[in-house]
């Protein structure tokens, strides 16, 4: 099956959130419809930047999870930019 990942630039957190449940509820959100392969948090040239890796049948899917993730994580914070992309060999190209 092939292998998707969302990645989102999280921004100022809401009222009451504690940073350390974005990535867990981001992880939950995609785990809600899929096999969920792995969850991380990097900073990139200073700023953060999450990002879910899970396995969907097709592209049109893999956008809806990519978009249930978002939605929840900006339940939690202000999501700046988000981006589906899909696996082919070594690289991740972006759905069309």
């Amino acid at each position: 099956m092939p292998s998707y990942r969302v990645r989102l630039v999280p921004g100022v957190l809401h009222r009451g959130t504690d940073p350390a449940d974005v990535l867990p509820a981001a992880i939950d959100a995609a785990g809600e419809h899929t096999t969920v392969e792995a969850g991380t948090v990097e900073v990139v040239r200073g700023q953060p930047r999450v990002t879910v890796r899970y396995e969907s049948p097709d592209d049109l899917t893999a956008a809806h999870v990519g978009q249930a993730v978002v939605a929840r994580v900006a339940e939690l914070v202000v999501v700046e930019t988000s981006r589906v992309t899909r696996r082919f060999g070594n690289r991740w190209y972006p759905l069309r």
